[in-house]
């Protein structure tokens, strides 16, 4: 676990989209790391990226929706950063999907 404290418990207090954000940080570490051709250092991001979106996955399991989206992401991640892309994913795609989350959850913490 990369996540020691999150994983105890203080994940669950975030709303979903804060979690997101947070994912979505991870994803924007991916990209940079990418750019600079550090894969040791993607790894190191994927993993903690999918570790967000395995404890997210977790607290809402019995929403289906959500349980859905997480899920895709995941699958397009793995795909894009380790396989064949074969969704045709970009680095810009991924920022747009995720700053959306970020600026939510600013705008709701005021």
């Amino acid at each position: 676990m990369q996540h020691q404290q999150l994983s105890s418990g203080k994940w669950n207090e975030l709303s979903f989209v804060e979690q997101m954000a947070h994912i979505g940080s991870e994803v924007e570490r991916m990209i940079k790391w990418r750019e600079k051709n550090q894969p040791k250092f993607v790894n190191h991001a994927l993993v903690r990226a999918l570790e967000l979106i395995d404890l997210t996955t977790q607290q809402h399991v019995d929403e289906g929706s959500r349980l859905k989206e997480l899920m895709r992401v995941k699958e397009c991640l793995i795909d894009y950063f380790v396989y064949s892309n074969q969704y045709h994913s970009t680095d810009r795609g991924w920022q747009k999907y995720f700053r959306a989350f970020n600026y939510a959850a600013r705008v709701n913490r005021r």
